[in-house]
This record gives structure tokens, sequence and C-alpha cells, in this order.
């Protein structure tokens, strides 16, 4: 169902009993709801919640914004390596407030809340900025931004950078975004829990089917670099947290969940060997129990 949240049109999908503990998941950069593997999202309602997923703004079934344009992403990152003023054509602080807005539409005074990479800043905002609104907080696979952090290596950043081959055809178009993908996943994904190719392949399948819009990629990209200052505003999170990263994640390196587990009063840091920056099957107990053992469940 679509919602508005935040003056913006928002695809939410929800499962889970109405006396369930709400929980709200937030995912990461580029990423539709559906990136919250079914499987886990069973596990949690086992565990006591309604989960509550959509797709933030400019991907998946959301309100697109390509009226604001295509950013120049290699002046972005230059401008950001400067420490220079960067202009984004939204801000995750504007994420935090759709994602408070769904809140508003269901009305919800409160939610547990997880976020995912991306989704894991934007829920970071929603423990500063919004923290009536925050029962628990859960950070997985995330970071501060922290400028002194290490950062990805070169060879993840050339993944992350590089594009889909040009095809001749529509199915062409489609197998050549299917490896591009399947490739990155390669790279980022959990050394200790390699996917079955297959199943892999027909899961990011199904998410280009349902949305593929790469140039919010681009904006999404550009609206974290320019979020230069969450670091500094981590101390006023009041919410329970967890934060909880895999030793093995490639992208944002784990010196990042120990950073903002000392930058966040009270917060537990739980670190899984193996695990890089994915959501693998067998992890996905695990995973139900942190958040819910977070959320006093």
């Amino acid at each position: 169902m679509q919602v508005s949240a935040n003056g913006v049109r928002i695809e939410v999908d929800i499962h889970g009993p109405d006396s369930g503990e709400p929980l709200l998941m937030i995912m990461g950069l580029g990423m539709q709801l559906i990136a919250w593997p079914e499987g886990l999202v069973d596990e949690l309602v086992a565990r006591g919640f309604r989960v509550i997923r959509f797709d933030n703004r400019d991907v998946g079934l959301s309100q697109p914004f390509d009226q604001l344009g295509l950013p120049n992403i290699p002046l972005a990152a230059l401008l950001h390596t400067l420490r220079l003023p960067l202009k984004a054509p939204y801000q995750i602080a504007d994420l935090a407030r759709d994602a408070v807005g769904v809140l508003d539409a269901l009305g919800l005074p409160k939610a547990h809340v997880c976020g995912a990479s991306m989704g894991g800043m934007i829920a970071q905002h929603l423990g500063f900025a919004h923290a009536g609104r925050v029962k628990s907080l859960t950070l997985m696979m995330t970071t501060s931004g922290a400028r002194q952090l290490p950062k990805e290596s070169l060879k993840v950043r050339r993944a992350l950078l590089s594009r889909p081959r040009p095809g001749s055809t529509p199915e062409q178009k489609l197998e050549n975004v299917l490896d591009h993908y399947v490739g990155l996943y390669g790279v980022i994904g959990s050394p200790a829990y390699p996917p079955e190719p297959r199943a892999l392949r027909e899961r990011i399948a199904r998410g280009v089917r349902r949305s593929f819009r790469p140039q919010a990629v681009a904006r999404q990209l550009v609206a974290i670099a320019a979020d230069s200052h969450r670091a500094a505003r981590l101390p006023r999170i009041t919410a329970p947290t967890l934060v909880i990263h895999g030793e093995a994640d490639a992208l944002i390196p784990v010196a990042a969940a120990h950073d903002l587990a000392q930058r966040i009063p009270g917060a537990r840091l739980e670190l899984i060997p193996g695990w890089g920056h994915d959501l693998p099957e067998p992890l996905w107990p695990r995973l139900a129990d942190a958040v819910a053992r977070n959320a006093g469940l």
C-alpha cells in the first residue's frame, strides 16, 4: 500500500499481527523494501514484532525524484574529499522525516527501528532528531560517517562505481544488469555465507523487475556524502541501541562498528565473524534474536 509521508508517496508493506510490537525496517542505498528477505521478516514476526518495511523515496515503488536531475558524482567526490560544501538533491535528514511520516500515516506514536547500511544512517537521524518516536534502535552494517574511519578498498570502490554493460535488446540489458549485481555481491557479500548462485540471480531479478532506478542511487550517494555532521550528534541518542556488524564487511569495515558503539551512550556491540555486507539466510535467526533482545522481547 502507499501512504503520504512527509509529503512524499511512500510504498509500505506490513507483516505480523496488529498486536505485535511495531518494527520499522529501513533499507540502504538504492535498495527496495524487498531487500529485507521474507524469511528474516518471518523470523521477526515469530518473535513478537509487527514488521513495517517501506521503499525510501526515489526507489522501489515510492515517489521518484527524477526532476532533481543526475548529480555529478566525480565533482561530489572531490568536494567531499576536500571537505568543501556539498549540495545534495535531498538530505539523509529528509529520508528520516519520511520515515517519521510513515509512522504518522500508520498512527504509530513510537516504534522499534532497524536500519541497514544507509538505512542505519537514516535510523541514526531518527535516534537523535526524533528521539520520542524510537523505542529501540538496531544499527546493522552502518557507520557514523566520521572522517578518520578506514574506507572501502579500491577493489570495492571500483565495483560500486562500475556500471552494467550496454545491451542491444531488453533481454540482453536485463542479463547484463543481473551480471553486474551478481558480481557486486561477490565483492561485498559474506565470505562465510556465500549464496547459491541461481537463488541470488533470481532474487536480484525480482528486484530489477519490480523497479530499477540507477539514477536514484546517484542522488542517494550524494546525500550520504553531504551528511557530514552526523557523528557529532550521536551522543544525543537515548534509545536502547545495538550496533551489529560483520567482521568481514568489505564495504563498511568493522572499525566503523566500534566507532559507532563508542559514540552512542550505552550502545551494545555485536560482531559476527564471516558476515559481509548482505543478509545471508543462515544468519536470519541470529539477527532476529539480536533485534528482539534489544527491543526487550
